[in-house]
């Protein structure tokens, strides 16, 4: 049995790390936390990763590198790029290099959480589930 998935959180600023932990921890979430790529790395190669919160810039990488190794420890995880600037042009620039989302930080509830939710979404899009929308509900009771 696989275990529970979990949310990486990767900052190299210990009070991003605090944020987000609260922020997913409150939601019910399982998180990990990591403030290096070496430790993102350690992560994704012994844990059950579903999704990471990621600080455009660490100590030692940036969120290009967590989108590498996640690719090559082959998690389906999505990366969420967090970043102070988040103007439309690096949001662009993040989806182009691989990353899910952008959002700004520090973190909003609302933002992280709708990240949450449409990475679930799209999740059950690939395995093939789609539900019904309000229009195929309507046409079917006719």
């Amino acid at each position: 049995m696989e275990a529970t998935p979990q949310i990486l959180i990767v900052s190299s600023e210990l009070e991003n790390r605090r944020a987000l932990n609260e922020i997913l921890r409150k939601e019910g979430h399982e998180t990990i936390c990591a403030s290096r790529l070496s430790e993102c790395q350690e992560a994704l190669q012994t844990q059950n990763v579903s999704l990471i919160f990621c600080d455009r810039r660490l100590s030692d990488g940036n969120y290009r590198d967590v989108v590498a190794a996640t690719r090559a420890s082959h998690h389906h995880a999505r990366v969420v790029v967090t970043s102070r600037l988040a103007d439309w042009d690096e949001y662009l620039d993040a989806l182009h290099n691989g990353a899910f989302d952008l959002i700004a930080s520090p973190c909003q509830p609302t933002d992280v959480l709708w990240a949450i939710v449409r990475a679930r979404r799209e999740d059950h899009e690939r395995s093939g589930f789609i539900a019904p929308t309000k229009a195929r509900v309507a046409s079917a009771a006719v």
